[in-house]
């Protein structure tokens, strides 16, 4: 079992666990926060039942059929995990709005236990996942860091509660965090969109790539360069490369010169199509001269 595979299993678990002490813990204080909170992690829990599954099946070996293999099933996992987060969010809102019109008392002391046990059990998630590369392993630390934070937030507000009797701050502590949930989501969204589009990703810079093929010696010009990622973390190259004629010569050398400056910007799979200066089309030619 690889270690991707471990973490989010782990991840899986804990969350899975912990789920079904924090939703009776809600019933038996009464907040609408740990309530929420338990079907949102529910839902997660079920997200992360998921990866684990993608990320078993994504390491089988590529086929006739599928010639990247599975491992760009992480990647749907991601928005899998994304879309299931916006909508327990959006879910929380509903029911946190009318509490926060008509506050309801809450058992103090009992959230406070309950939210210790939340911090310690998505911290441990969290630091398991957040040495991930992938953008599912990104994706599903996210959440584990926003329960984690919101466990604080939670932790505070239940020990202000015990001293201070304002049951209004328990659906304002909701509405609070889940706000802060969806400015997360938002940014982890785009990205796996931007994968799932087969765009090029955020850590990759395509200028500097093409900057990096162009200081190989012999390299005159480059053109159709596609750079896109499986998962976020596997990323690929596809170009065509201009060469002094001269240098057509070695065509092996100076492909394995450029393979050695896209090993630097995390370019492990490429592929290189070299071309004379007369191959050149002149569209081509024009549009990479501008």
């Amino acid at each position: 079992m690889g270690d991707r595979e471990k973490n989010v299993g782990f991840a899986a678990a804990l969350n899975i666990l912990f789920t079904f002490i924090e939703l009776i813990g809600g019933f038996l204080t009464n907040s609408l926060a740990l309530i929420a909170d338990a079907l949102h992690d529910f839902a997660d829990s079920f997200a992360l039942i998921i990866a684990w599954y993608a990320e078993k099946k994504a390491k089988k070996p590529a086929t006739r059929k599928m010639t990247f293999g599975y491992r760009r099933l992480s990647l749907l996992s991601a928005a899998f995990a994304t879309i299931v987060l916006i909508a327990g969010s959006l879910f929380v809102l509903t029911q946190a709005i009318p509490r926060l019109i008509n506050p309801e008392p809450v058992n103090a002391e009992g959230m406070v236990f309950i939210a210790i046990i939340g911090i310690t059990i998505n911290g441990l998630g969290f630091f398991r996942l957040k040495k991930g590369m992938s953008q599912n392993e990104k994706v599903l630390s996210w959440h584990l860091l926003e329960d984690f934070l919101g466990w604080i937030v939670l932790l505070t507000g239940a020990i202000i509660m015990r001293f201070w009797n304002k049951p209004v701050i328990d659906p304002i502590m909701t509405i609070g965090f889940t706000i802060f949930v969806l400015w997360g989501v938002s940014r982890n969204a785009k990205e796996t969109l931007n994968l799932l589009l087969e765009g090029v990703p955020e850590y990759i810079d395509i200028d500097a790539i093409k900057e990096s093929i162009l200081s190989v010696e012999g390299v005159k010009m480059v053109h159709d360069l596609h750079i896109w990622s499986l998962e976020g973390e596997t990323d690929i190259l596809t170009a065509h490369v201009v060469v002094k004629d001269k240098y057509l010569q070695e065509p092996d050398k100076i492909k394995q010169a450029i393979k050695s400056k896209l090993e630097g910007h995390h370019i492990e799979h490429s592929t290189l199509e070299l071309e004379s200066e007369g191959l050149c089309s002149a569209t081509e030619c024009i549009f990479e001269s501008e």
